[in-house]
């Protein structure tokens, strides 16, 4: 697309899923920072936890949306949130009063009615998750977690949590939601996501790997993104793991383009003031 058709009046602000944090080097969201400030938009992040639960990383965001207005002089800002910092996004919006600070929220890939697959694993004896907590909420500490909960955020996904919240986090009014999704072609399209992907979709159904065609879908839908060649598209491919489009016999797909296609349709939105 033409230079300058992400370059939205609100600025950007990225937002993690679960397991990573935002770091300059190896950056969670590959190329696709810098695609859209190469066409105009101003780019942010939202610095939260890896495993903190919903509700300690959307106040870890609220801190940081308003350090964003402050910086920008913006009125509002952009959400684009993968995974479970989709479900953190609506909870900054609709719990924590910070709608009017806010002008859309694209949910890519986010677990909005949770996963049948973990309620099964939730029924593990507690000591399981007791002490894979232990060891994962350590190991993030060591890399700069200040709140992590292993254990409170796996139920976070299941699907008993998931309908609670969804009661408790309605879509704010005046807002633009769009939701993305992925779903793999089979359990061969990513190895990183294999044998999640073998297992979801016995329990579940079509699948990134990690989170459902069905969970994935919220207002705003816009379908989901396929690749190329029968291939698919995993969990990882949402946020440009691999750092490089996806080929098939001379075809093409770059999710770097999805991201640009996005952001340029938020400007469009802006400029109309009608949804698209």
């Amino acid at each position: 697309m033409e230079e300058g058709c992400c370059a939205t009046r609100y600025p950007v602000l990225f937002i993690h899923g679960t397991g990573f944090r935002d770091r300059q080097r190896l950056g969670y969201w590959g190329r696709i920072p810098q695609a859209l400030q190469a066409r105009g938009a101003r780019v942010f992040f939202g610095g939260q936890d890896s495993w903190a639960t919903v509700e300690e990383n959307a106040a870890l965001l609220k801190q940081r949306l308003e350090e964003v207005l402050a910086e920008t002089g913006a009125e509002k800002v952009h959400l684009i949130a993968h995974s479970k910092g989709g479900l953190e996004a609506r909870y900054l919006v609709s719990s924590l009063g910070m709608a009017g600070q806010v002008a859309s929220v694209q949910l890519i890939g986010t677990p909005n009615r949770g996963s049948r697959t973990m309620d099964r694993l939730y029924r593990l004896p507690r000591w399981a998750f007791r002490l894979a907590g232990f060891f994962v909420n350590g190991w993030f500490r060591l890399l700069g977690d200040r709140h992590p909960d292993f254990c409170t955020a796996c139920f976070q996904f299941t699907t008993a949590w998931a309908e609670t919240f969804n009661g408790e986090n309605p879509d704010a009014q005046g807002i633009l939601y769009r939701s993305y999704a992925g779903v793999m072609g089979s359990c061969r399209s990513d190895v990183f996501m294999s044998w999640q992907n073998f297992i979801i979709g016995l329990v579940e159904g079509p699948n990134d790997g990690l989170v459902t065609l069905e969970s994935a879908l919220w207002t705003g839908f816009q379908g989901p993104w396929r690749g190329v060649g029968g291939r698919g598209v995993s969990h990882m491919d949402l946020i440009d793991f691999r750092r490089r489009p996806l080929r098939w016999r001379g075809r093409r797909w770059d999710v770097v383009d999805a991201y640009v296609q996005m952001v340029a349709e938020l400007r469009q939105w802006e400029q109309s003031a009608v949804p698209l």
